[in-house]
């Protein structure tokens, strides 16, 4: 360790040079807080701590997540690892790639490595086809574990959620309020539940804000693929329908959606309005930048891991669902109606 950077050390935690030096080899006399302070930004300056600083991991936690190209999944993954290693525990970061190890696979592997419980980021749970025996069957050998975004009554556990159908609110009533009375949506495959969620909130939204039939809200929705290539898609077919505001069912989407309706000679928002949902990071800087529903990612991940460590402790924790509550960030994608 440099003096140099023993300086930078003690500047970051605003505390002596000596009072660091003292910290790093382990001195006695520094009280706890002081410790806590100079390791953390030990930390903040990217500094390894020393060997014989490093708390000793009180255990493995699993973190199975979908892909990582959807930039939401990793800024999920990165709170719950940041809360976990806050805990002592060490994240094991599983990823799902079409194509590669199934969920069952991952598991098997996580419960082989005895890790301590495991987090579920829309995973089979979300699936209402799937086969949710699997859970009750994990649960059996003792291994804890809790879910994030997607609910089965049949899985005894406690489930993270954001509150689609208050997100699809939120949107429909937005574009209503700049004028615009033909609305499409632009999500995944029904057999998911958030994906039924959000048709519900999106469809009562048309019903009672702007007084469509219940055939008239379902002929509004077009189901895709979650990604950009399903956003352009369902946007072409919304378009054709005549819809002037497109809301989607992730960021992703509602790239594909812009990139449609420019296809078109069309501008957004002058032309066609798009919300998207999720506001995943970098998104605000889009060209134009992104209106979206935000998930509250760092209140669903914190809750996640503090749900399934009070478990892993021993303590059962009340069963069922904490759903979160989305905030609408408006931004440049939505405008009023050209008339």
């Amino acid at each position: 360790m440099t003096t140099a950077r023993l300086s930078d050390i003690a500047a970051q935690a605003g505390v002596s040079e000596a009072t660091v030096s003292r910290v790093l080899n382990g001195k006695a006399n520094v009280s706890a807080a002081t410790r806590q302070t100079v390791l953390a930004a030990l930390d903040v300056l990217g500094y390894e701590r020393p060997t014989r600083l490093r708390q000793r991991s009180a255990g493995l936690i699993g973190l199975i997540t979908p892909e990582l190209s959807n930039p939401i999944f990793p800024a999920l993954a990165q709170v719950i690892e940041q809360v976990l290693s806050r805990h002592g525990y060490t994240p094991v970061l599983c990823t799902q790639t079409p194509g590669g190890s199934t969920e069952d696979e991952l598991v098997e592997m996580l419960v082989d490595r005895g890790v301590a419980g495991i987090v579920f980021v829309s995973g089979l749970h979300a699936d209402s086809t799937a086969d949710h025996d699997r859970y009750a069957r994990l649960a059996g050998r003792g291994v804890p574990f809790v879910l994030i975004n997607g609910y089965s009554e049949k899985i005894d556990a406690p489930f993270i959620s954001p509150d689609d159908r208050a997100a699809m609110w939120m949107a429909v009533q937005h574009l209503a309020e700049l004028g615009h009375e033909r609305i499409g949506l632009a999500v995944g495959q029904r057999r998911y539940v958030p994906v039924l969620r959000k048709i519900e909130g999106f469809t009562a939204a048309l019903r009672e804000v702007l007084g469509y039939t219940r055939e008239e809200a379902e002929e509004s929705v077009r189901h895709t693929l979650f990604s950009v290539e399903g956003g352009h898609a369902a946007a072409g077919a919304l378009l054709d329908k005549g819809c002037t505001a497109i809301v989607c069912g992730s960021d992703m989407m509602a790239l594909g959606a812009i990139r449609a309706v420019r296809q078109r000679g069309l501008a957004v928002p002058q032309d066609v309005s798009v919300v998207g949902f999720d506001d995943s990071p970098l998104i605000a800087f889009t060209e134009p930048p992104l209106t979206t529903v935000r998930q509250p990612v760092e209140a669903m991940a914190t809750a996640a891991v503090d749900a399934l460590l009070e478990e892993v402790g021993g303590n059962a924790v009340q069963r069922g669902e904490f759903t979160f509550q989305p905030e609408l960030v408006m931004r440049g994608s939505t405008g009023a109606r050209a008339r």
